[in-house]
């Protein structure tokens, strides 16, 4: 039965995305084999939160892998996701913070997440701190570009200071208006 079981869960991984009937109809099979398979339930989900956009849909097949097993790791970042576009801010925060602690997560790939989720929150400085984690966890430099990118979209969103010289304009402005002021009584 576990041949079975793998043989169409490679034939849904091979099918995915490029054709998601063939895939989703191989996860089926498999799901009626092992209806708690966590690579299965992953790939439904991911298919639910990616093609059909039905979020609520593609949360329970995540739950559903994450009760079953908490150590298949490629299931928080997918589920992160579907949590941070279907604006599930505390749920996602609190998905965050557990999978930093789990042993053998990708800490890089979780801190952009949780930057993220604070560019979203447009808690700006705590975005960029959280993808200063990233990249001290990352090991590759696409990933480092990538996250590159990332704090440059988020400096370009934060608010712009008003330089020191237009400061001291204003002071003489309101200084000179006290001083006519002065010569008007």
């Amino acid at each position: 039965m576990s041949n079975l079981l793998d043989k169409y869960l490679f034939q849904a991984l091979d099918a995915y995305p490029y054709n998601l009937e063939e895939a989703v109809e191989s996860l089926n099979y498999a799901l009626s084999y092992d209806d708690k398979n966590p690579i299965a339930l992953c790939l439904m989900g991911q298919i639910y939160a990616e093609n059909l956009r039905n979020y609520e849909t593609a949360k329970e097949y995540y739950q559903q892998a994450l009760a079953e097993d908490m150590y298949a790791l490629d299931v928080y970042p997918k589920y992160i996701n579907v949590l941070l576009w279907n604006e599930d801010y505390e749920e996602a925060e609190k998905l965050i913070d557990f999978a930093l602690t789990l042993k053998g997560t990708d800490k890089a790939v979780l801190y952009l997440k949780k930057g993220i989720f604070f560019e979203q929150k447009r808690a700006y400085k705590k975005a960029l701190k959280a993808l200063k984690k990233a990249k001290e966890h990352t090991y590759n430099n696409y990933f480092i570009s990538d996250i590159e990118g990332d704090e440059k979209r988020i400096k370009d969103k934060m608010p712009k200071k008003k330089k020191r010289k237009n400061k001291k304009k204003d002071n003489k402005t309101k200084d000179s208006s006290k001083k006519s002021k002065r010569k008007n009584k």
